[in-house]
Protein backbone atom coordinates (compact mmCIF):
# COMPACT_ATOMS: atom_id res chain seq x y z
CA UNK A 1 0.00 0.00 0.00
CA UNK A 2 2.71 2.55 0.62
CA UNK A 3 4.70 1.68 -2.26
CA UNK A 4 0.75 2.58 -4.42
CA UNK A 5 0.39 5.44 -1.90
CA UNK A 6 3.51 6.98 -3.53
CA UNK A 7 3.21 6.06 -7.19
CA UNK A 8 0.05 7.82 -6.87
CA UNK A 9 1.31 10.95 -5.06
CA UNK A 10 3.92 11.51 -8.24
CA UNK A 11 1.29 11.27 -10.50
CA UNK A 12 -0.63 13.64 -8.66
CA UNK A 13 2.49 16.00 -8.53
CA UNK A 14 2.93 15.40 -12.35
CA UNK A 15 -0.93 16.12 -13.10
CA UNK A 16 -0.95 19.20 -11.02
CA UNK A 17 2.66 20.30 -12.46
CA UNK A 18 1.75 20.10 -16.42
CA UNK A 19 3.70 22.19 -18.15
CA UNK A 20 4.44 25.97 -16.43
CA UNK A 21 4.02 28.98 -18.43
CA UNK A 22 7.47 29.27 -20.86
CA UNK A 23 10.31 31.16 -19.30
CA UNK A 24 9.29 30.52 -15.92
CA UNK A 25 11.76 29.99 -13.42
CA UNK A 26 11.48 30.42 -9.30
CA UNK A 27 14.49 31.73 -7.20
CA UNK A 28 15.75 29.61 -4.36
CA UNK A 29 16.68 31.52 -1.46
CA UNK A 30 18.71 29.55 1.61
CA UNK A 31 18.66 31.85 4.05
CA UNK A 32 17.00 29.81 6.87
CA UNK A 33 17.41 28.95 10.41
CA UNK A 34 17.23 25.09 9.44
CA UNK A 35 16.39 24.10 5.76
CA UNK A 36 14.92 20.76 3.86
CA UNK A 37 17.63 18.71 1.98
CA UNK A 38 18.71 19.67 -1.17
CA UNK A 39 17.31 16.80 -2.99
CA UNK A 40 14.17 17.39 -1.05
CA UNK A 41 14.06 20.89 -3.01
CA UNK A 42 15.21 19.76 -5.64
CA UNK A 43 12.30 17.27 -6.33
CA UNK A 44 10.13 20.07 -5.75
CA UNK A 45 11.04 21.85 -8.16
CA UNK A 46 10.47 18.58 -10.28
CA UNK A 47 7.34 18.14 -9.22
CA UNK A 48 6.33 21.77 -10.54
CA UNK A 49 7.73 21.63 -13.54
CA UNK A 50 10.24 24.42 -13.26
CA UNK A 51 12.29 24.34 -15.43
CA UNK A 52 14.76 26.93 -14.27
CA UNK A 53 16.04 28.67 -11.38
CA UNK A 54 18.15 31.18 -9.77
CA UNK A 55 20.34 30.79 -6.60
CA UNK A 56 22.17 33.21 -4.90
CA UNK A 57 25.53 31.41 -4.65
CA UNK A 58 27.18 28.22 -5.91
CA UNK A 59 26.93 26.40 -2.34
CA UNK A 60 28.01 22.86 -3.21
CA UNK A 61 25.27 21.25 -1.37
CA UNK A 62 22.53 23.30 -3.38
CA UNK A 63 24.18 22.17 -6.65
CA UNK A 64 24.67 18.58 -5.62
CA UNK A 65 20.63 18.79 -5.03
CA UNK A 66 20.68 20.30 -8.75
CA UNK A 67 22.90 17.42 -10.12
CA UNK A 68 20.75 15.75 -12.94
CA UNK A 69 18.04 17.52 -12.57
CA UNK A 70 18.52 19.32 -15.73
CA UNK A 71 16.99 22.19 -14.37
CA UNK A 72 18.59 25.33 -16.27
CA UNK A 73 20.59 27.41 -12.68
CA UNK A 74 22.11 30.93 -12.63
CA UNK A 75 24.60 30.78 -10.24
CA UNK A 76 25.93 33.70 -8.61
CA UNK A 77 29.20 35.08 -7.49
CA UNK A 78 27.85 37.12 -4.47
CA UNK A 79 29.03 40.59 -3.64
CA UNK A 80 31.56 40.17 -0.86
CA UNK A 81 33.45 38.36 -3.56
CA UNK A 82 33.52 41.33 -6.35
CA UNK A 83 36.31 43.31 -5.45
CA UNK A 84 38.49 40.32 -5.59
CA UNK A 85 37.27 39.36 -8.80
CA UNK A 86 37.46 42.35 -10.51
CA UNK A 87 40.82 42.96 -9.19
CA UNK A 88 42.70 39.67 -9.94
CA UNK A 89 41.74 37.57 -13.16
CA UNK A 90 42.86 34.80 -11.34
CA UNK A 91 40.23 35.03 -8.63
CA UNK A 92 38.02 35.38 -11.81
CA UNK A 93 39.32 31.69 -13.36
CA UNK A 94 39.36 30.07 -9.69
CA UNK A 95 36.07 30.85 -9.05
CA UNK A 96 35.14 29.59 -12.33
CA UNK A 97 37.26 25.97 -11.90
CA UNK A 98 35.27 25.80 -8.57
CA UNK A 99 31.83 26.39 -9.31
CA UNK A 100 31.03 25.97 -12.96
CA UNK A 101 33.53 23.35 -14.49
CA UNK A 102 33.65 21.56 -11.21
CA UNK A 103 29.68 20.89 -12.62
CA UNK A 104 29.99 20.62 -16.11
CA UNK A 105 29.63 16.52 -16.55
CA UNK A 106 27.32 14.09 -17.79
CA UNK A 107 24.44 14.43 -14.79
CA UNK A 108 26.28 17.45 -13.30
CA UNK A 109 24.13 20.98 -13.16
CA UNK A 110 22.76 22.90 -16.05
CA UNK A 111 24.09 26.24 -15.38
CA UNK A 112 22.93 29.04 -17.74
CA UNK A 113 23.97 31.95 -16.76
CA UNK A 114 26.18 33.81 -13.94
CA UNK A 115 24.72 36.19 -11.50
CA UNK A 116 27.82 39.22 -10.79
CA UNK A 117 26.43 40.14 -7.35
CA UNK A 118 22.86 40.88 -6.39
CA UNK A 119 21.62 44.60 -6.95
CA UNK A 120 25.01 45.43 -6.31
CA UNK A 121 23.93 49.09 -7.73
CA UNK A 122 21.46 49.82 -5.25
CA UNK A 123 21.25 53.06 -3.47
CA UNK A 124 21.53 51.58 0.42
CA UNK A 125 25.12 50.13 -0.63
CA UNK A 126 26.20 53.88 -1.61
CA UNK A 127 28.49 53.26 -4.37
CA UNK A 128 30.01 50.40 -2.45
CA UNK A 129 30.47 48.05 -6.05
CA UNK A 130 29.79 50.70 -8.19
CA UNK A 131 33.49 50.34 -9.90
CA UNK A 132 34.00 46.85 -9.21
CA UNK A 133 30.63 45.34 -10.53
CA UNK A 134 31.32 45.95 -14.21
CA UNK A 135 35.25 44.51 -14.03
CA UNK A 136 34.13 41.22 -12.41
CA UNK A 137 32.02 40.80 -14.95
CA UNK A 138 34.29 41.14 -17.84
CA UNK A 139 36.60 38.91 -15.97
CA UNK A 140 34.41 35.79 -15.15
CA UNK A 141 33.32 35.88 -18.34
CA UNK A 142 36.40 35.99 -19.93
CA UNK A 143 37.29 32.99 -17.49
CA UNK A 144 33.74 31.03 -18.88
CA UNK A 145 35.41 32.30 -22.49
CA UNK A 146 38.87 30.65 -21.81
CA UNK A 147 37.26 27.76 -19.94
CA UNK A 148 34.98 26.53 -22.95
CA UNK A 149 31.75 27.36 -21.39
CA UNK A 150 31.07 30.98 -22.83
CA UNK A 151 29.03 29.60 -25.56
CA UNK A 152 26.37 28.18 -23.56
CA UNK A 153 26.90 30.35 -19.85
CA UNK A 154 26.49 33.93 -20.03
CA UNK A 155 27.49 36.47 -17.08
CA UNK A 156 24.89 38.93 -16.15
CA UNK A 157 24.07 41.60 -13.69
CA UNK A 158 20.84 41.65 -11.74
CA UNK A 159 20.17 45.04 -10.79
CA UNK A 160 17.07 46.67 -8.98
CA UNK A 161 14.67 48.86 -10.16
CA UNK A 162 15.81 51.90 -8.66
CA UNK A 163 18.77 52.41 -10.82
CA UNK A 164 16.34 53.79 -13.76
CA UNK A 165 13.92 56.10 -13.44
CA UNK A 166 11.62 59.41 -15.23
CA UNK A 167 11.85 62.98 -14.61
CA UNK A 168 9.58 64.57 -11.74
CA UNK A 169 8.67 67.25 -14.91
CA UNK A 170 7.97 64.05 -17.10
CA UNK A 171 6.80 60.98 -15.23
CA UNK A 172 6.08 58.67 -17.72
CA UNK A 173 7.69 55.70 -18.69
CA UNK A 174 9.04 56.98 -22.52
CA UNK A 175 11.10 59.27 -20.28
CA UNK A 176 12.87 56.40 -18.74
CA UNK A 177 16.45 57.53 -17.90
CA UNK A 178 19.09 55.76 -15.78
CA UNK A 179 20.01 57.32 -12.74
CA UNK A 180 22.47 60.26 -13.16
CA UNK A 181 25.07 58.68 -10.30
CA UNK A 182 25.55 55.15 -12.25
CA UNK A 183 24.57 56.22 -15.75
CA UNK A 184 28.00 55.92 -17.27
CA UNK A 185 28.68 52.76 -15.60
CA UNK A 186 25.43 51.08 -16.39
CA UNK A 187 26.27 52.29 -20.43
CA UNK A 188 29.77 50.42 -19.77
CA UNK A 189 27.72 46.99 -18.29
CA UNK A 190 25.07 46.98 -21.46
CA UNK A 191 27.53 47.43 -23.93
CA UNK A 192 29.37 44.53 -22.53
CA UNK A 193 26.35 42.74 -22.27
CA UNK A 194 25.32 42.95 -25.96
CA UNK A 195 28.75 42.26 -27.13
CA UNK A 196 28.89 39.28 -24.93
CA UNK A 197 25.42 37.93 -25.85
CA UNK A 198 24.11 38.16 -22.20
CA UNK A 199 20.88 39.57 -21.18
CA UNK A 200 19.47 42.66 -19.17
CA UNK A 201 18.48 41.24 -15.92
CA UNK A 202 16.10 42.86 -13.27
CA UNK A 203 14.15 42.90 -10.41
CA UNK A 204 10.84 44.68 -10.49
CA UNK A 205 8.30 44.27 -7.29
CA UNK A 206 5.10 46.23 -7.42
CA UNK A 207 4.96 45.40 -3.76
CA UNK A 208 7.09 48.24 -2.50
CA UNK A 209 5.39 50.63 -4.43
CA UNK A 210 2.85 49.78 -2.07
CA UNK A 211 4.49 49.25 1.37
CA UNK A 212 4.54 52.64 3.12
CA UNK A 213 2.83 54.59 0.83
CA UNK A 214 -0.65 54.80 1.62
CA UNK A 215 -1.33 56.93 -1.40
CA UNK A 216 -0.34 54.55 -4.08
CA UNK A 217 -3.73 53.18 -6.03
CA UNK A 218 -3.60 49.80 -4.58
CA UNK A 219 -5.42 48.25 -7.94
CA UNK A 220 -2.35 49.71 -10.15
CA UNK A 221 -0.28 47.24 -8.03
CA UNK A 222 -1.84 44.47 -9.54
CA UNK A 223 -3.07 43.20 -13.48
CA UNK A 224 -6.59 43.28 -13.42
CA UNK A 225 -7.51 46.27 -11.47
CA UNK A 226 -9.12 49.52 -12.94
CA UNK A 227 -7.09 52.27 -11.23
CA UNK A 228 -9.21 55.55 -11.97
CA UNK A 229 -6.20 57.44 -12.92
CA UNK A 230 -4.04 55.37 -14.82
CA UNK A 231 -0.38 56.83 -16.30
CA UNK A 232 -1.38 58.14 -19.73
CA UNK A 233 2.11 58.30 -21.91
CA UNK A 234 1.76 58.96 -25.54
CA UNK A 235 -1.76 57.90 -25.99
CA UNK A 236 -0.76 54.48 -24.49
CA UNK A 237 -2.58 53.91 -20.68
CA UNK A 238 -0.93 52.10 -18.16
CA UNK A 239 -2.85 50.91 -15.83
CA UNK A 240 -0.27 48.46 -14.08
CA UNK A 241 3.41 49.59 -12.02
CA UNK A 242 4.84 46.16 -13.56
CA UNK A 243 4.16 46.90 -17.28
CA UNK A 244 4.65 51.12 -16.18
CA UNK A 245 8.56 49.94 -14.61
CA UNK A 246 9.42 47.52 -17.35
CA UNK A 247 8.96 50.28 -19.96
CA UNK A 248 10.64 52.58 -18.42
CA UNK A 249 13.51 50.70 -18.35
CA UNK A 250 13.25 49.76 -21.95
CA UNK A 251 13.01 53.45 -22.71
CA UNK A 252 16.18 54.12 -20.55
CA UNK A 253 17.95 51.04 -23.06
CA UNK A 254 17.28 52.81 -25.82
CA UNK A 255 18.23 56.37 -24.91
CA UNK A 256 21.24 54.93 -24.29
CA UNK A 257 21.32 53.17 -28.28
CA UNK A 258 20.49 49.23 -26.70
CA UNK A 259 16.25 49.53 -27.06
CA UNK A 260 15.89 46.13 -28.55
CA UNK A 261 18.29 44.63 -25.44
CA UNK A 262 16.60 41.30 -24.08
CA UNK A 263 15.51 41.76 -20.93
CA UNK A 264 15.14 39.24 -17.97
CA UNK A 265 13.05 39.47 -14.98
CA UNK A 266 15.17 38.09 -12.05
CA UNK A 267 13.10 38.66 -9.44
CA UNK A 268 9.34 39.65 -8.98
CA UNK A 269 6.62 37.97 -6.39
CA UNK A 270 4.20 39.19 -3.49
CA UNK A 271 4.75 38.24 0.08
CA UNK A 272 2.35 37.16 2.18
CA UNK A 273 2.89 38.02 5.79
CA UNK A 274 5.15 40.77 7.62
CA UNK A 275 2.85 43.90 6.37
CA UNK A 276 -0.94 44.60 5.99
CA UNK A 277 -0.75 44.06 2.17
CA UNK A 278 1.47 41.52 2.31
CA UNK A 279 -1.15 38.95 2.52
CA UNK A 280 -2.44 35.31 1.11
CA UNK A 281 -5.14 36.98 -1.08
CA UNK A 282 -3.05 39.81 -2.39
CA UNK A 283 -0.15 37.65 -2.99
CA UNK A 284 -3.05 34.85 -4.82
CA UNK A 285 -3.78 37.87 -7.14
CA UNK A 286 -0.71 39.15 -8.16
CA UNK A 287 0.79 36.13 -9.51
CA UNK A 288 -2.51 34.67 -10.80
CA UNK A 289 -2.68 37.84 -13.22
CA UNK A 290 1.01 37.78 -13.93
CA UNK A 291 1.18 34.00 -14.94
CA UNK A 292 -1.85 34.71 -17.12
CA UNK A 293 -0.66 37.22 -18.72
CA UNK A 294 3.46 35.56 -19.73
CA UNK A 295 1.15 32.96 -20.71
CA UNK A 296 -0.67 35.02 -23.28
CA UNK A 297 2.42 36.38 -24.20
CA UNK A 298 0.95 39.46 -23.33
CA UNK A 299 3.80 41.60 -23.93
CA UNK A 300 4.22 45.42 -22.25
CA UNK A 301 2.73 48.39 -24.30
CA UNK A 302 6.71 48.98 -25.50
CA UNK A 303 7.15 44.93 -26.03
CA UNK A 304 3.61 43.69 -27.21
CA UNK A 305 3.60 40.20 -27.43
CA UNK A 306 6.66 39.59 -25.74
CA UNK A 307 7.54 36.35 -24.04
CA UNK A 308 9.45 37.64 -21.28
CA UNK A 309 11.67 34.90 -19.19
CA UNK A 310 11.09 35.71 -15.60
CA UNK A 311 11.79 34.23 -11.98
CA UNK A 312 9.29 34.11 -9.23
CA UNK A 313 10.09 35.56 -5.80
CA UNK A 314 10.66 33.12 -4.50
CA UNK A 315 10.21 29.54 -3.38
CA UNK A 316 10.36 29.17 0.69
CA UNK A 317 10.21 31.60 2.78
CA UNK A 318 13.41 32.48 4.91
CA UNK A 319 13.43 32.98 8.49
CA UNK A 320 16.72 34.11 8.52
CA UNK A 321 16.65 36.91 6.48
CA UNK A 322 17.28 40.45 6.96
CA UNK A 323 14.37 42.56 8.20
CA UNK A 324 16.19 45.49 7.47
CA UNK A 325 13.95 46.16 4.27
CA UNK A 326 10.82 45.31 6.41
CA UNK A 327 9.14 42.51 8.18
CA UNK A 328 7.99 41.13 4.73
CA UNK A 329 11.20 40.30 4.07
CA UNK A 330 10.95 36.59 5.77
CA UNK A 331 7.78 35.68 3.73
CA UNK A 332 8.01 35.95 -0.06
CA UNK A 333 7.98 32.17 -0.52
CA UNK A 334 4.96 30.59 -2.44
CA UNK A 335 6.02 27.64 -0.66
CA UNK A 336 5.71 27.68 3.61
CA UNK A 337 9.46 27.08 5.34
CA UNK A 338 8.61 23.33 4.69
CA UNK A 339 7.19 23.24 1.88
CA UNK A 340 3.55 23.41 1.84
CA UNK A 341 1.88 25.37 -0.65
CA UNK A 342 0.23 28.49 0.46
CA UNK A 343 -2.21 29.81 -2.24
CA UNK A 344 -4.05 28.16 -5.38
CA UNK A 345 -1.47 28.59 -8.19
CA UNK A 346 -1.49 27.95 -11.77
CA UNK A 347 2.03 27.90 -12.99
CA UNK A 348 0.63 27.37 -16.80
CA UNK A 349 -1.14 30.94 -16.64
CA UNK A 350 -4.77 29.09 -17.33
CA UNK A 351 -6.40 30.30 -14.08
CA UNK A 352 -7.14 27.46 -12.42
CA UNK A 353 -7.65 26.77 -8.64
CA UNK A 354 -4.96 24.04 -8.38
CA UNK A 355 -2.50 24.05 -5.33
CA UNK A 356 0.82 23.34 -6.20
CA UNK A 357 2.72 20.04 -5.52
CA UNK A 358 4.17 20.21 -1.59
CA UNK A 359 7.43 19.02 -1.15
CA UNK A 360 7.71 15.32 -0.43
CA UNK A 361 9.78 13.55 2.02
CA UNK A 362 9.86 16.06 4.58
CA UNK A 363 10.97 14.79 8.19
CA UNK A 364 9.51 16.53 11.67
CA UNK A 365 10.50 17.30 14.84
CA UNK A 366 8.28 16.04 17.22
CA UNK A 367 4.91 17.64 17.74
CA UNK A 368 5.67 19.80 20.56
CA UNK A 369 5.91 23.22 21.26
CA UNK A 370 7.74 25.90 23.90
CA UNK A 371 4.82 28.24 25.80
CA UNK A 372 4.87 30.72 28.43
CA UNK A 373 4.63 29.34 31.77
CA UNK A 374 0.81 30.15 33.39
CA UNK A 375 3.04 31.18 36.55
CA UNK A 376 5.05 33.85 34.63
CA UNK A 377 2.81 36.61 34.44
CA UNK A 378 3.78 38.18 37.45
CA UNK A 379 7.29 38.95 36.57
CA UNK A 380 7.33 40.78 33.47
CA UNK A 381 10.44 42.54 33.28
CA UNK A 382 12.00 39.00 32.75
CA UNK A 383 9.29 38.13 30.28
CA UNK A 384 9.93 41.31 28.45
CA UNK A 385 13.79 40.36 28.59
CA UNK A 386 13.58 37.11 27.18
CA UNK A 387 11.66 37.82 24.85
CA UNK A 388 13.49 40.55 23.29
CA UNK A 389 16.57 37.56 23.16
CA UNK A 390 14.00 35.14 21.90
CA UNK A 391 13.01 37.73 18.98
CA UNK A 392 16.80 38.64 18.48
CA UNK A 393 17.42 35.17 17.46
CA UNK A 394 14.16 33.50 15.70
CA UNK A 395 11.43 34.94 13.30
CA UNK A 396 9.14 37.08 15.11
CA UNK A 397 7.93 39.44 12.44
CA UNK A 398 4.01 37.94 12.29
CA UNK A 399 3.39 39.19 15.62
CA UNK A 400 3.59 42.70 13.67
CA UNK A 401 0.49 45.13 13.22
CA UNK A 402 -2.20 43.63 10.87
CA UNK A 403 0.28 40.36 10.30
CA UNK A 404 -1.04 36.69 11.08
CA UNK A 405 -0.16 36.63 14.50
CA UNK A 406 -0.75 40.70 15.19
CA UNK A 407 -3.88 39.86 17.21
CA UNK A 408 -2.19 37.67 20.12
CA UNK A 409 -2.50 38.95 23.64
CA UNK A 410 0.62 39.73 25.78
CA UNK A 411 1.07 36.07 26.98
CA UNK A 412 0.67 34.49 23.16
CA UNK A 413 3.01 37.09 22.10
CA UNK A 414 5.65 35.43 24.50
CA UNK A 415 4.79 31.94 24.04
CA UNK A 416 5.13 32.71 20.10
CA UNK A 417 8.88 34.21 20.50
CA UNK A 418 9.69 31.10 22.67
CA UNK A 419 8.59 28.62 20.54
CA UNK A 420 10.03 30.11 17.18
CA UNK A 421 13.50 30.40 19.34
CA UNK A 422 12.74 26.71 20.52
CA UNK A 423 12.19 25.46 17.23
CA UNK A 424 14.95 27.03 15.32
CA UNK A 425 17.09 25.77 18.13
CA UNK A 426 16.20 22.30 17.22
CA UNK A 427 14.12 21.44 19.99
CA UNK A 428 16.89 21.31 22.47
CA UNK A 429 15.57 21.31 26.20
CA UNK A 430 17.65 24.12 27.19
CA UNK A 431 16.06 26.26 24.75
CA UNK A 432 12.12 26.24 26.65
CA UNK A 433 13.84 27.83 29.36
CA UNK A 434 14.06 31.09 29.72
CA UNK A 435 14.77 31.17 33.19
CA UNK A 436 12.21 29.21 34.25
CA UNK A 437 9.52 31.05 32.24
CA UNK A 438 8.81 28.52 29.56
CA UNK A 439 7.76 25.15 29.45
CA UNK A 440 6.96 22.00 26.79
CA UNK A 441 3.26 21.11 25.67
CA UNK A 442 2.39 18.78 23.30
CA UNK A 443 -0.48 20.60 22.85
CA UNK A 444 -0.87 22.67 19.38
CA UNK A 445 -1.45 26.33 20.32
CA UNK A 446 -1.92 27.54 16.95
CA UNK A 447 -4.59 30.50 17.12
CA UNK A 448 -5.83 30.21 13.15
CA UNK A 449 -4.49 32.69 11.16
CA UNK A 450 -1.65 32.35 13.87
CA UNK A 451 0.50 29.08 13.14
CA UNK A 452 2.84 27.99 16.01
CA UNK A 453 5.91 25.88 13.63
CA UNK A 454 6.79 22.84 14.13
CA UNK A 455 10.26 22.65 12.63
CA UNK A 456 11.60 20.40 10.05
CA UNK A 457 14.73 17.46 10.73
CA UNK A 458 17.80 19.70 9.21
CA UNK A 459 20.84 20.92 9.40
CA UNK A 460 20.35 23.59 11.84
CA UNK A 461 22.12 26.91 11.27
CA UNK A 462 20.95 28.54 14.03
CA UNK A 463 23.12 30.11 16.95
CA UNK A 464 23.79 27.99 19.46
CA UNK A 465 22.16 28.13 23.33
CA UNK A 466 23.60 30.04 25.49
CA UNK A 467 23.73 29.15 29.16
CA UNK A 468 23.97 32.72 30.78
CA UNK A 469 22.35 33.35 33.95
CA UNK A 470 20.21 36.19 32.04
CA UNK A 471 18.81 37.20 29.21
CA UNK A 472 20.19 40.55 29.19
CA UNK A 473 23.84 39.48 29.64
CA UNK A 474 23.13 37.23 26.50
CA UNK A 475 22.28 39.85 24.61
CA UNK A 476 25.19 42.03 25.55
CA UNK A 477 27.66 41.06 23.44
CA UNK A 478 26.14 41.51 19.89
CA UNK A 479 23.57 44.20 21.08
CA UNK A 480 20.94 41.80 20.33
CA UNK A 481 18.71 44.20 21.79
CA UNK A 482 18.96 47.21 19.23
CA UNK A 483 18.49 44.96 16.50
CA UNK A 484 14.61 43.86 17.64
CA UNK A 485 12.59 44.52 14.60
CA UNK A 486 9.47 46.89 14.51
CA UNK A 487 6.94 43.84 14.88
CA UNK A 488 8.89 43.23 18.09
CA UNK A 489 9.13 46.29 19.81
CA UNK A 490 5.39 46.57 19.16
CA UNK A 491 4.54 43.43 21.07
CA UNK A 492 7.00 44.72 24.22
CA UNK A 493 4.71 47.26 24.41
CA UNK A 494 1.89 45.77 24.96
CA UNK A 495 3.63 43.22 27.86
CA UNK A 496 4.94 46.26 29.77
CA UNK A 497 1.01 47.96 29.45
CA UNK A 498 -0.46 44.50 30.29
Amino acid sequence: MACCAAVVAVVLAAAVAGAPVEGLGVNWGTLATRRLPPKVMAQLLKDNGFKKVKIFDADETTMMGLAGTGIETMIAVPNDMLAAVAADYRRAKEWVKMNVTKYDYHGGVNIKFVAIGNEPFLTAYNGTYDNVTVPALKNIQRALDEAGHGSAIKATVPVNADVYDSPASNPVPSAGKFRDDVAAVITDMVRFLNHSGAPFSVNIYPFLSLYGNDNFPIDYAFFDGAPPNPVIDNGVNYTNVFDANFDTLVSALDKIGFGSMPVVIGEVGWPTDGDKHATVPYAERFYNGLLKRLAARQGTPLRPHASIEVYLFGLMDEDAKSVAPGNFERHWGIFTFDGRPKFPLDLRGNGRPVMPAGARGVQYLPRRWCVLSPNASTNATAVEENVAYACSRADCTPLGYACSCGALDAAGNASYAFNAYYQAQGQVPLACDFQGLALVTDKDVSRPPCNFTVQVVAESRATAVTTNTTAAESMAPDAAAARLTAAVMAFLLVLVSA
